[in-house]
């Protein structure tokens, strides 16, 4: 599929999904390659859409630099949500302030409190909201839909990017000159949290970056997403 029918597919999605949802349509997106280009192709053809990310209180400076960067470029405010300041502080009194390196366990409760929790409450209002999610990503997102339930947030989740691949992406971003997290220059594949994301080495999974010391693939998300959710109760997903 060529690069212009992937982004006239995109940009048609986007354009049902905000005709049907107008206002009460958000995307919160994790400043990623693949939401560079969802961001560029919203802000020349569906502006109307809202787009927010969470700052953790832990991103790379390079994230912070992107954010200023998108600014600039398309005059584009983000709306930057935050964690609760006393739900941070009571957790890294109670458990420290690397807490995520003792157990998965706690991993998941940083994460929980620094972005799950914030995200929930930004979706609280809304009917729908968009992901960046591709099916070349991960195995558990190989069989992620157009639209799905999300029973989580109890919200319709749009995913207009599933079909694209990491070359398309790169071949959009160089070829429109579109804004990018410059660690992504130094083979940083996924890009979180700075004490959480490494570069990764050639031929290693682009997951393989987030929470390495895990060593468990399966669970190796932050649990945004209805499928790690599930894996993190001992479930198993059923591809959403």
């Amino acid at each position: 599929m060529s690069i212009d029918t992937l982004a006239d597919s995109t940009v048609a999605q986007l354009k049902a999904a905000y005709d049907k949802h107008g206002d009460k349509l958000i995307y919160p997106c994790a400043l990623g390659s693949e939401g560079m280009v969802q961001i560029d192709l919203i802000c020349h053809h569906v502006p109307g859409i809202r787009i927010m990310t969470l700052d953790t209180g832990r991103l790379p400076q390079a994230t912070y630099d992107l954010i200023q960067q998108l600014r600039d470029r398309y005059n584009l405010a983000i709306d930057v949500r935050f964690p609760e300041t006393q739900a941070v502080e009571t957790m890294v009194h109670e458990k420290g302030i690397n807490l995520f390196y003792d157990s998965l366990q706690n991993r998941k409760m940083c994460c929980g409190v620094r972005k799950i929790e914030p995200l929930r409450k930004a979706l609280a209002s809304m009917q729908a909201w968009i992901t960046g999610r591709r099916r070349d990503q991960a195995e558990n997102r190989a069989a992620i839909q157009p639209v799905e339930h999300d029973p989580v947030f109890g919200l319709l989740k749009y995913n207009p990017m599933l079909e694209w691949a990491e070359a398309d992406i790169w071949t959009y971003i160089r070829e429109n000159d579109v804004p990018y997290n410059r660690l992504h220059d130094e083979h940083y594949a996924s890009i979180g949290c700075a004490c959480c994301t490494r570069a990764i080495t050639v031929g290693e999974n682009p997951r393989a970056g987030r929470w390495w010391w895990e060593q468990e693939d399966a669970l190796a998300e932050c649990g945004l997403h209805v499928t790690s959710l599930l894996a993190r109760e001992g479930e198993s997903g059923d591809g959403i």
